[in-house]
C-alpha cells in the first residue's frame, strides 16, 4: 500500500504540483507580494500535473521501458481519465479568472505581457509543433537546450505568474525590479541544474536515441565536476554577492544557502548509480527544500 502511494505521488507527478505551489508561494513572499487566493494554487497544481503527465502517457508505448514508463503503461486508462478531469478544472479556472479580472489585463505593462506570454510559448515548443505529419519540431530533441527550456518554464511559472496574477486582481501593473529579475534568474539556474542532473538517469536511452545531453556529450564525471558543481558554486556565489549588496540579514543568508549546499552534496552522490525514485524524491525534492528555506527566511525576518 505504501509503495503504491509513493509511486502514485511521484510517478503521477503530484509531487511536482506540490513543488510548483511551494515555489509560487516562496516567490510571492520573497518579493513582498500578498499571496493569491487558494483557487490560484489549485490551478497551478492541476496545470503542472496535466503538463507533465501528457509526456509520459505518450511515452508509455515506447520500447525503452523504465519504472515510470511501465507504471504509466499499467495505469494508462486511469491517467487518461485524470487528464480529462485536470483539463476541465484548469480550463474552468482560467475562464473564471478571465471573466472576473479581464479588466486587469488591460493595466499590464508590455514587460508584464512579455513575461506571461514567453512561458507558455516555451512550454509549447518543448513538446513540439507539427506542420506536416512527417515533420515535428520540439526542443526536447535538443539535448543542450532541453534543461534550460525546462528551467525557464518552471522559473517563469513560479516566479512571474504568482506576482503578475496578483496584480491583475488589483487591476494594476507590476513594476519589475532588479530583485524580481534576480529571483527569476536564480530559480532558472537552480532548476536547470536539477534538469542536467536528472538527465544522468537517462544516459543509456539518450545515447541510443542520439540525444546529445550534457552527460552524453562529455560523460558522467565531467558533467558532475565540470558543469554541475561549477554552476552550483557560481549560483551560490551570485547569491552571496547579491545578499551583501542588499544587506540581507545573516540568518536569511544562511537559510537560503542550504539548498545550494544540498545541491552540491546530491551532485557529488550521482557518480554512483541511483534508482529512478532517488531522482524523483531527492533531486526534485530540492525544489521543495528551496521553497521551504525561502519561506522560512522571510517569516523569520
Amino acid at each position: 500500500m505504501v509503495s503504491r502511494f509513493i509511486k502514485l505521488v511521484f510517478f503521477g507527478n503530484y509531487f511536482y504540483a506540490a513543488c510548483a505551489v511551494a515555489l509560487s508561494v516562496e516567490a510571492s513572499m520573497q518579493m513582498g507580494v500578498p499571496l493569491n487566493p487558494w483557487f490560484y494554487y489549485l490551478l497551478v497544481a492541476t496545470a503542472t500535473v496535466f503538463y507533465y503527465t501528457k509526456a509520459y502517457i505518450s511515452e508509455s508505448g515506447e520500447k525503452n521501458v523504465n519504472a515510470r514508463t511501465a507504471w504509466y503503461r499499467l495505469h494508462k486508462q486511469q491517467a487518461k481519465i485524470s487528464q480529462v478531469v485536470l483539463a476541465i478544472v484548469t480550463v474552468t479556472g482560467a475562464v473564471y479568472y478571465l471573466l472576473m479580472y479581464y479588466q486587469g489585463l488591460f493595466r499590464l505593462s508590455l514587460l508584464n505581457w512579455l513575461g506571461i506570454l514567453t512561458v507558455p510559448v516555451a512550454a509549447i515548443l518543448y513538446y513540439g509543433l507539427s506542420w506536416k505529419r512527417s515533420k515535428r519540431y520540439n526542443l526536447r530533441k535538443n539535448g543542450f537546450l532541453k534543461p534550460f527550456v525546462i528551467g525557464f518554464v518552471w522559473a517563469g511559472a513560479v516566479t512571474i505568474y504568482p506576482v503578475v496574477f496578483k496584480y491583475i486582481q488589483s487591476f494594476s501593473a507590476y513594476e519589475v525590479s532588479i530583485f524580481s529579475l534576480w529571483l527569476l534568474a536564480k530559480n532558472w539556474m537552480f532548476i536547470t541544474v536539477l534538469c542536467i542532473m536528472f538527465d544522468i538517469k537517462d544516459y543509456a536511452a539518450d545515447h541510443n536515441r542520439r540525444l546529445k545531453t550534457f552527460v552524453v556529450r562529455v560523460g558522467l564525471r565531467k558533467t558532475i565536476f565540470y558543469i554541475i558543481i561549477p554552476l552550483c558554486l557560481a549560483g551560490w556565489l551570485a547569491f552571496l554577492v547579491f545578499a551583501y549588496f542588499n544587506s540581507f540579514a545573516f540568518f536569511r543568508v544562511i537559510i537560503n544557502s542550504i539548498p545550494f549546499l544540498l545541491l552540491l552534496l546530491v551532485a557529488y552522490s550521482l557518480h554512483r548509480r541511483k534508482s529512478i525514485l532517488y531522482y524523483l524524491i531527492i533531486i526534485d525534492g530540492l525544489m521543495l527544500v528551496k521553497a521551504a528555506c525561502g519561506i522560512m527566511s522571510v517569516i523569520w525576518q
